[in-house]
């Protein structure tokens, strides 16, 4: 079984964001990155499938130089080899169009990806990329099994979970519940050096043109002054007679 493995390259959620050039850029400048946490649940699991199945794990990034580190990291966690389409991924469908050319070309069983990226949340590539290359989808998977071509999945819904089934080939859109936190793995020493060896392969992108462009960046509004209240009754009278909330 061969699986491919989406890798975003996103900043930590603990990093401070701003924005240059009259807020119509991300400014990096100190900020670390780090492999999308969803996507690193389904990294995960693929190693479960490369133990226990002897699956061939493959990563793969739609992005330029700077995020080669990122993609160490997951071959030090333990992808056997690793790919990056050398472009900005400024557009959801951008990054869907050169996937799938990769996709295309590798004859994968398996596409593994987060159900979105933790800066963008805008959980549209998986979908996208299952329609183009016209395999099977399950988003928000919490559970996955392989028998043969045989797919058993688990996604979450509102209220609960559904289960469904499946066949190869097949996109997943994983979260939390795929694999559980307690089982992500840290690179240890040995894999960190490993990583250094395997292959990473830059390939040059398709000519996709981007269908939209970032205008500008806002930041939220701060938060107001907080009014602390003593009692209910007064609590009741600012909410009526100030928030007009009640």
């Amino acid at each position: 079984m061969k699986i491919l493995v989406f890798i975003s390259h996103v900043p930590d959620t603990t990093s401070k964001i701003n924005f240059t050039d009259n807020d119509t850029k991300f400014d990096t400048s100190g900020v670390q990155f780090v492999i999308n946490p969803y996507d690193e649940f389904s990294l995960t699991r693929a190693m479960w499938f490369k133990e226990k199945q002897g699956a061939t794990v493959t990563v793969v990034n739609v992005g330029e130089a700077s995020t080669e580190p990122t993609l160490r990291k997951a071959l030090a966690i333990g992808a056997d080899d690793a790919i990056r389409v050398n472009v900005n991924p400024t557009d959801g469908f951008l990054v869907a169009k050169e996937l799938a050319a990769i996709v295309k070309n590798g004859g994968y069983d398996v596409v593994l990806a987060g159900k979105e990226s933790a800066d963008y949340n805008g959980q549209m590539v998986p979908g996208m990329l299952a329609s183009l290359v016209d395999f099977n989808f399950v988003n928000g998977c919490v559970g996955m099994e392989v028998d043969g071509t045989a797919v058993s999945a688990t996604r979450e819904i509102d209220g609960g979970e559904e289960k469904v089934s499946s066949s190869l080939p097949i996109v997943i859109a994983g979260q939390k519940g795929i694999v559980e936190e307690k089982d992500l793995r840290i690179p240890n020493m040995r894999g960190i050096m490993m990583a250094r060896k395997k292959p990473l392969n830059v390939v040059e992108p398709s000519g996709v043109t981007a269908s939209t462009e970032t205008q500008s960046f806002e930041k939220p509004a701060p938060k107001g002054a907080v009014k602390l209240v003593d009692n209910v009754d007064d609590l009741i009278n600012l909410l009526h007679n100030e928030a007009k909330v009640i």
